[in-house]
C-alpha cells in the first residue's frame, strides 16, 4: 500500500535518521524536491561553521565534566580533519534532510556510536543557527567593508569636484546654484548611515544561541559565555527561546542591505538622466555600457539598470523575509527559506555595492555644461528675492512676489535675465512703489528703492559668489564641501578600523577554540 504522496511504498535509506519511532519510512520525492532540497542547498554556507559549532560543544562537554577527554578525543579529531575540507567534496545527500543530518551520518560511519556524543544537551537546530550566524558576521562584515570603500571613492569625487558649479534641481527643475561635489557629498553621508546599519545589523548576528538546548537551555552545566567565546561571538544570547528560535535579526541584516541599495537605486536614477545627451552632465565609462543591437548610436549606461533593478529585487526579498515570520513562535518556517535568502540578498547588496563604485570612479564630468547651466533659467531668484528683502526691509514674501512677478515678465518678452528695471518693475505692480517698499513708517525714498534694487540685482547675479556665501556647516560652498569630504575620509577609515578589528577577534577566537580542541587529543597530553 502506499505510505504517502507518489507511488508505490518506500522504505528508509540506508542509514537514514527518523526524527521519532513513529516515522517508518523515507521522505517523499515530492518533499525531498520542495523541501530538503532547499535545505541541502544552504551546506555550502554552513559546511564550515557546523563542525566549528561542533568542536566548541564538544571542547565544553569536556569542560563541565560531562564527558572524558577519551571519549571526546575521536570525535575531535574526526571533526579537525573535516574542519578545512571543501563543502563540495562533502556526500550531502537532500534525501537525510538538512546539512546537520548529513554529516551526522557520514560522522557516524566514521565513528560509530561515538558520533552521538554530539547531540548531548544540543539540538541540531543550535549547530545549524550558530552556523549561520557565523556565516551571517563573515557576509554583514563584507558588505561593510563595501560600504565603506564606496564612501571613499564618493569622497574623493566630491572633494574633487567641491568648487564645480552646477544647477541643483528638485522635481529635475532647476532650483539654486551649487557646486556638484556637494550633491555626491549627501550619497557619502548616506553610505557613511548604512554603513552604521550593517554594522548594527552586525551587532544582532553576533548574539551566541550556543547552549540553548531545545529552546529553555540545557541541564548540562554548558558555560554559555565559554562557548560564545569559542565561538568569537560578542555577546551570549539573554534570552535561550529567543536566541533559537527569532529571526528579527535576519530583517535588521537584509534591511541594511536593502537600504543600502535604495540609495545607490537613487543615484542611479539621477545618473541616468545626467548621463543622457539632453543633459549631458556625465559619461559613464565605457565598459559599464551597452551598445544597442539595433542602433549603433546608442549607448546605453546598462550599469544604472542593474543598479536600480538590484534595490527592486533586495525590497523585494526584504519583504519576502517579512512575510514568512509571520507565523508563530518558534517554527521553521521564517528560517527553512531564510538562510539561502539572506546569504544571497547580501552577496548581491556587496555586488552591487561594488558595481556603484565602479561607476563614479570611472565617471567623467562635464564642468563646462554643469557651469553653463548654474548661470540659466533664473536659478538665482531666491537669492535676489532675499538680497530685496534684506536690503529694502521688504518682508520676503512680498520680495517673493516681486522677483516672480519679474521672472514672469521676462519670460514673457523672450528675456533670459532679470534687470534692475524688470525688477522695478515688478515692484511697481505689487507693491505700488518704483522699487521694493516696506510698509509705513520705514518706506524709503523713491531714489533710495531703485537703489537698493540695482545693488540687489548685482550682488544676486553671481552664481558663485551665491554658492560660496552659502558657508554653514554643511552648506554647498567649496570650503564646507571640502570640510565635509575630509570628514567622509575619517569617518571611513574609523569604521575599516572597527571591521579590520571585528576580523582579527573572529580569527583569534577561531585559532584559540582550534588549539584547545586539539589540547584534547591522545598526543597533546
Amino acid at each position: 500500500m502506499s505510505t504517502g504522496p507518489g507511488a508505490g511504498p518506500r522504505q528508509p535509506p540506508e542509514g537514514y535518521l527518523g526524527t521519532t519511532a513513529r516515522i517508518t519510512s523515507g521522505p517523499a520525492p515530492e518533499l525531498v524536491a520542495a523541501g530538503y532540497e532547499l535545505e541541502i542547498a544552504d551546506a555550502p554556507l554552513l559546511h564550515r561553521g557546523l563542525t566549528l559549532a561542533d568542536l566548541a560543544h564538544m571542547a565544553e562537554l569536556v569542560h563541565c565534566g560531562a564527558l572524558s577527554r577519551d571519549e571526546a578525543a575521536p570525535v575531535c579529531a574526526v571533526l579537525l580533519g573535516l574542519l578545512d575540507s571543501p563543502a563540495a567534496e562533502f556526500p550531502y545527500d537532500p534525501m537525510y534532510g538538512d546539512a546537520y543530518n548529513s554529516r551526522e551520518r557520514e560522522l557516524e560511519r566514521a565513528l560509530g556510536p561515538a558520533a552521538g556524543w554530539l547531540h548531548l544537551g544540543r539540538t541540531r537546530r543550535e549547530a545549524g543557527r550558530i552556523a549561520f550566524r557565523l556565516a551571517l558576521r563573515d557576509k554583514l562584515l563584507s558588505l561593510h567593508a563595501d560600504v565603506i570603500g564606496f564612501a571613499g571613492v564618493t569622497g574623493r569625487l566630491e572633494a574633487e569636484h567641491a568648487a564645480t558649479m552646477w544647477a541643483d534641481s528638485t522635481y529635475l527643475q532647476p532650483a539654486q546654484p551649487s557646486t556638484f561635489g556637494h550633491y555626491l557629498g549627501a550619497f557619502a553621508e548616506q553610505a557613511l548611515r548604512n554603513a552604521d546599519r550593517i554594522r548594527t545589523a552586525y551587532g544582532h548576528a553576533d548574539i551566541s544561541p550556543a547552549g540553548a538546548g531545545g529552546a529553555g537551555g540545557s541541564r548540562l552545566p554548558l558555560d554559555r559565555a565559554r562557548l560564545a567565546r569559542l565561538l568569537g561571538f560578542g555577546s551570549v544570547g539573554a534570552n535561550t527561546r529567543d536566541a533559537m528560535w527569532s529571526a528579527d535579526a535576519l530583517a535588521d541584516a537584509i534591511g541594511a542591505a536593502a537600504l543600502t541599495v535604495a540609495s545607490l537605486g537613487q543615484l542611479a536614477a539621477d545618473l541616468e538622466i545626467f548621463a543622457s545627451p539632453p543633459f549631458g552632465y556625465v559619461t559613464l565609462d565605457a565598459s559599464l555600457c551597452r551598445a544597442s543591437v539595433l542602433m549603433p548610436q546608442k549607448r546605453n549606461p546598462y550599469a544604472l539598470a542593474v543598479l536600480r533593478g538590484g534595490a527592486g529585487t533586495l525590497i523585494g526579498r526584504l519583504t519576502g523575509l517579512l512575510a514568512t515570520g509571520l507565523t508563530p513562535s518558534a517554527r521553521t518556517d521564517n528560517w527553512l527559506y531564510a538562510y539561502g535568502e539572506v546569504a544571497g540578498a547580501i552577496d548581491l547588496a556587496g555586488r552591487l555595492v561594488r558595481l556603484g563604485s565602479a561607476v563614479l570612479a570611472g565617471l567623467s564630468v562635464d564642468t563646462s555644461v554643469l557651469g553653463e547651466q548654474a548661470a540659466r533659467d533664473f536659478i538665482l531668484a531666491a537669492d535676489l528675492a532675499e538680497e530685496l528683502s534684506l536690503r529694502s526691509r521688504l518682508d520676503y514674501r512680498t520680495a517673493y512676489r516681486v522677483v516672480g512677478r519679474a521672472v514672469a515678465n521676462a519670460t514673457g518678452s523672450g528675456q533670459t535675465e532679470l534687470t534692475a528695471a524688470l525688477v522695478r518693475a515688478a515692484a511697481a505692480e505689487i507693491t505700488g512703489a518704483p522699487g521694493p517698499a516696506a510698509p509705513e513708517p520705514a518706506t524709503p525714498e523713491p531714489a533710495a528703492a531703485e537703489a537698493a534694487v540695482a545693488e540687489a540685482v548685482a550682488a544676486a547675479t553671481d552664481p558663485v559668489s551665491a554658492v560660496a556665501a552659502r558657508d554653514g556647516v554643511g552648506g554647498a560652498s567649496p570650503r564646507r564641501v571640502r570640510e565635509h569630504a575630509r570628514r567622509v575620509h575619517r569617518r571611513a577609515a574609523a569604521a575599516q578600523q572597527w571591521n579590520s578589528g571585528r576580523r582579527a577577534q573572529i580569527a583569534a577566537a577561531e585559532a584559540a577554540l582550534i588549539g584547545a580542541v586539539r589540547d584534547l587529543l591522545p598526543g597533546r597530553r
